[in-house]
């Protein structure tokens, strides 16, 4: 049943440093973690995307984001349960090597390069838009079709997505420290804009905006979720900064329970602010609905101005974030022979993984140039969905394999609360469509073919003799 599996703490020991010796850095607190985890979070799903929910379930989409949240809540607990007992750069990754074996960590690593690399091309795109709409508040003038969109969208090539790829790539290979601290500002800033929006999105609340308030009843809640779903994607990047952060085993748990609790009700509040100020059609399938709702209650284009400036930053921050992600994911799998070596080095001078962030820029800044947001959304969601089932089951394997290790927060309510994140994620699965189950389906088998052929001969724990049994896996259970 189990392939090739890696102990927790021969996980945590192998982490210590790249096979060149060259370490990576702790240098972030919980506050910088926090405000990395809002980083990644908060971005094109609430400034572009909340448009979709809404056309998907009206003003019910309140729920929606509730439902999403809990999807987020039950799986963010078993993240927290392992990102605390294993604080390795390798995410869900690195969990599922160590309870589910090598082949579903191949298959979660490939997922996760949807996650985190496709949707860097998401973000980017819909930072585009939000850059145009900024242009035009303070010059009038937009940026050329041929520029600002790719073939299918009647363009050429989406230039401003290629440029805020390339400028988070510029970011994150000058160091972590630096990269924390502008994530840190731009989080910061883009809260403080969000709240703004409500402030004014209340002063023009009508309720009679939220009757009829399930349009489309709980079919349109559920598909309101699995779009809404993609505005909480980026919580577990918060576990892929495992070996760049102070006490780790408290700090990790910490951070991402604290990111959705504040997420969850910044999102709801936007929601309402908006529908309850514009109503449900008018903010349905308006790329820059929040810009739309600020020019209409105030009368003036210079608040829409200021909301397309925090969607500017705010999306810039989710860049940055998710592609500091996608290099720590390659980083790990590189370590296990499961990617090119090129993908693990350490600069010895900014102690960050230069040629793999170069990489990572230059591949997801194509699909970024030449692809529509929505071509992107649905497939980065399904694959977020599969990998947290996944690390459910992670927590369940190890529960029963490794009792003894450390854990510094532990899944309430267990065995109830995985089994619950499992059963949340099918439902969101479910609500995303059989388009995008067989385009998954596609994909995946995409990765089970580059796993037989490739990985599972290059694997380090192949090369080096590693039993397969779950019981001989490894040192002996514990962290380091």
């Amino acid at each position: 049943m189990f392939s090739r599996i890696k102990s927790p703490r021969q996980l945590i020991a192998e982490s210590g440093a790249d096979l060149e010796g060259h370490h990576l850095k702790r240098t972030m607190g919980l506050f910088q973690l926090v405000c990395f985890g809002v980083g990644a979070i908060v971005g094109t799903g609430i400034f572009v995307g909340l448009s979709d929910s809404v056309a998907a379930a009206g003003p019910a989409v309140v729920v929606s984001f509730v439902l999403a949240a809990i999807t987020c809540v039950f799986t963010a607990f078993s993240f927290a349960e392992l990102g605390g007992a294993i604080p390795v750069s390798g995410s869900s990754y690195s969990f599922a090597y160590a309870g589910l074996g090598e082949r579903a960590a191949f298959l979660v690593g490939w997922c996760l390069l949807l996650e985190y690399g496709v949707s860097v091309s998401a973000v980017a795109v819909g930072w585009s838009q939000y850059l145009d709409e900024l242009l035009h508040s303070l010059t009038g003038l937009r940026i050329p079709d041929a520029l600002a969109a790719g073939p299918a969208e009647g363009g050429v090539i989406n230039l401003p997505a290629v440029v805020v790829v390339l400028m988070a790539a510029t970011l994150l290979v000058r160091g972590v420290r630096e990269s924390a601290r502008a994530t840190a500002a731009m989080s910061v800033l883009k809260i403080g804009i969000l709240i703004a929006f409500c402030a004014i999105g209340f002063s023009a609340f009508q309720a009679g905006h939220l009757s009829p308030f399930a349009t489309d009843g709980m079919g349109g809640i559920t598909a309101g979720a699995s779009v809404a779903f993609f505005s909480y994607i980026g919580f577990d990047a918060i576990t892929t900064a495992g070996e760049e952060v102070k006490d780790p085993r408290r700090n990790i748990p910490l951070a991402i329970l604290i990111c959705i609790g504040l997420v969850t009700v910044l999102y709801c509040a936007v929601a309402l602010a908006a529908i309850g100020a514009l109503g449900a059609d008018e903010v349905a399938d308006r790329p820059a609905a929040l810009s739309a709702v600020v020019d209409q209650v105030t009368g003036s284009s210079a608040g829409g101005g200021i909301i397309a400036f925090g969607a500017v930053v705010a999306i810039a921050s989710v860049v940055l974030a998710v592609m500091y992600g996608q290099t720590r994911i390659l980083m790990s799998m590189s370590r296990d022979g499961l990617m090119p070596r090129v993908f693990e080095r350490v600069s010895p001078k900014t102690s960050t993984p230069v040629a793999n962030t170069w990489i990572v820029a230059a591949v997801f800044a194509v699909p970024a140039a030449f692809a529509p947001l929505d071509v992107v959304v649905g497939l980065t969601t399904i694959g977020t969905l599969a990998i947290m089932v996944v690390v459910n089951l992670a927590v369940m394997v190890l529960r029963r394999r490794e009792p003894g290790l450390a854990r510094s927060f532990r899944v309430p309510l267990y065995p109830l609360s995985p089994v619950l994140g499992i059963g949340f994620c099918l439902c969101l699965i479910w609500g995303t469509g059989w388009h995008t189950w067989v385009q998954f389906a596609v994909f995946l088998a995409a990765g089970a073919a580059l796993y037989q052929f490739y990985g599972r001969h290059r694997s380090r724990l192949a090369a080096a003799g590693e039993p397969v049994s779950p019981g001989a896996a490894g040192p002996g259970p514990g962290g380091a």
